[in-house]
This record gives C-alpha cells, sequence and structure tokens, in this order.
C-alpha cells in the first residue's frame, strides 16, 4: 500500500490522501470546493472520484506562499 502522505508528480489522489496533506475535515474541504477555495475533484470511475495531484500540490503550494506573507507582515 503506497504511504497515504505521498503526493505523486502527475496522477490522481483521493481525499485520504488529499486529507492527510492538507489537515483540515473532509467537510472543510467541500465547503472550499462549494465556496471556489479549492479545485473539483475529477470523476474517475461510476461511483470513484479524486483529485489531479498537480491541483493539491498547487494548493500546498499557495497555502504556503500565503502562510510565508502572513509571517514577514506580522513579523514587522
Amino acid at each position: 500500500m503506497p504511504n497515504a502522505h505521498h503526493l505523486p508528480e502527475t496522477g490522481f489522489v483521493r481525499l485520504e490522501t488529499v486529507l492527510a496533506l492538507i489537515p483540515v475535515s473532509r467537510s472543510t474541504i467541500f465547503s472550499w470546493i462549494q465556496q471556489g477555495r479549492f479545485p473539483r475533484q475529477i470523476r474517475i470511475g461510476p461511483r470513484t472520484s479524486a483529485w489531479r495531484a498537480e491541483d493539491i500540490r498547487a494548493v500546498i503550494e499557495a497555502r504556503a506562499e500565503a502562510q510565508q506573507a502572513d509571517q514577514s507582515t506580522s513579523s514587522r
């Protein structure tokens, strides 16, 4: 079984992996989707949805940049 914290370069990741990488609740993820603050998942089968790894990586990088910006403005 692959490590749940591993984000592949390309491909798809399921909710369990997203939650391991972005430590918020499942309901927060879906609320953010409704608000347009998080990418929508892609249907990859009749009953299966996942996110593109590239989209999740972009979210993580954007959150890290925002956090760094907040820290630099609060340390002045």
